[in-house]
């Protein structure tokens, strides 16, 4: 089974922690489920240096500060592959669900780019990519559009070159299907049977529904139906899969390790869905591919545009969420530049003032631009 493994020392030395204001969306964003709201969900960003100047960047959350900066802002010189473990196994007791277990794997994220950054190499490269671009679908489409401005996103979608295109379901908390129908229909006349045609569910149903559901959507030959029930409900996946439904039935942003990947697979997923940046380990994205091709199942990745650029070179189909107005990017002949506009409040913690030491704090608030 694929695995990261690098000796190389590591020290942090210090740590920058931007911590954003919150960023309104253009318009309120509504999923099945209720998702996102009025704000961006990104929270903050952090600059990670290590003994050798090299510094590492990456979106990342308070709980990152709590919980990983006082284990490794500690004077300590580990290899990559010491301090993955130790703090893995550290976290344990948490769950390898919970934020903490996706904190070390932003921290193994972390790590692989000052080692990327240490051997002079891009980090899709350093991580073993043999080609600079990705193979990419596009989606956003809220349950707060109109029909008309659905179908204008999607349309426009297409005319940038996208052959997938995905849009969000379960109207009214699921029960207008009617609705929901009604723009799937929509979509698939405007922009033809070439395109393939995903909706995401949010896990807005029971099996029943969703099968209900799957059936009436059998007419427009979606390419896959995403998490259309409880996430972890694997059991009702076999149901679903036992009922018949034909449409290609998708899971896994939801989840935060390997393992999970493989129990959906036996119980009849077509379509595995990892996010990129929020799994326990970094390898276990490689291994999910690799699974996913010895099983002949479908494999893509989302997340945060940047990453999947970077994950999409190995081989992933990456999602580029439609909120990407966070997101510039300037294209140049040798390569993609990601530019994230907002309003910070920066900080600085060291191994020394990390905690409740806030002397190194800028008081005024300024604009900050980060690259990736």
């Amino acid at each position: 089974m694929f695995t990261f493994s690098f000796e190389d020392k590591i020290k942090f030395t210090k740590a920058v922690y931007y911590h954003f204001h919150k960023i309104p969306l253009p318009k309120p964003f509504k999923d099945g489920t209720g998702g996102m709201g009025k704000f961006a969900p990104e929270q903050g960003c952090i600059e990670l240096y290590d003994q050798e100047g090299a510094c590492a960047h990456l979106s990342v959350g308070p709980g990152f500060i709590t919980d990983i900066l006082p284990m490794i802002l500690n004077g300590e010189e580990h290899s990559y592959n010491e301090w993955r473990n130790s703090l893995y196994w550290k976290i344990r007791n948490a769950g390898f669900q919970s934020e903490k277990a996706v904190e070390v794997g932003q921290l193994d994220l972390m790590m692989l780019d000052i080692l990327a950054q240490r051997a002079n190499k891009p980090l899709h490269r350093f991580m073993g990519a043999t080609k600079d671009w990705a193979q990419a679908y596009k989606g956003g489409g809220s349950l707060l559009m109109e029909d008309d401005e659905l179908v204008e996103d999607m349309v426009r979608y297409v005319e940038e070159g996208y052959t997938t295109v995905k849009f969000k379901v379960g109207s009214n908390d699921g029960t207008d299907m009617e609705r929901d129908l009604r723009r799937i229909e929509k979509v698939r006349k405007a922009v033809g049977d070439k395109i393939g045609v995903a909706v995401d569910c949010n896990q807005r149903w029971d099996v029943d529904s969703a099968y209900k559901f799957a059936k009436l959507c059998e007419p427009y030959h979606l390419a896959w139906l995403e998490e259309p029930i409880h996430s972890h409900n694997m059991n009702g996946i076999r149901r679903l899969k036992e009922m018949g439904v034909k449409i290609p039935i998708a899971f896994g942003e939801s989840m935060r390790i390997y393992y999970e990947y493989e129990t959906y697979i036996e119980k009849g997923v077509d379509h595995v869905q990892p996010s990129v940046g929020r799994m326990t380990r970094m390898d276990d994205l490689i291994r999910i591919r690799d699974l996913a091709r010895e099983k002949g199942v479908k494999f893509t990745s989302g997340g945060r545009i940047y990453l999947n650029a970077i994950f999409g070179c190995l081989n992933f189909c990456c999602f580029l969420f439609q909120p990407s107005f966070l997101l510039l990017v300037q294209e140049r002949a040798d390569l993609v530049v990601y530019h994230l506009v907002v309003l910070v409040q920066p900080s600085v913690l060291t191994d020394r003032e990390h905690g409740d030491d806030n002397q190194a704090r800028v008081d005024e608030t300024k604009r900050q631009r980060i690259e990736s």
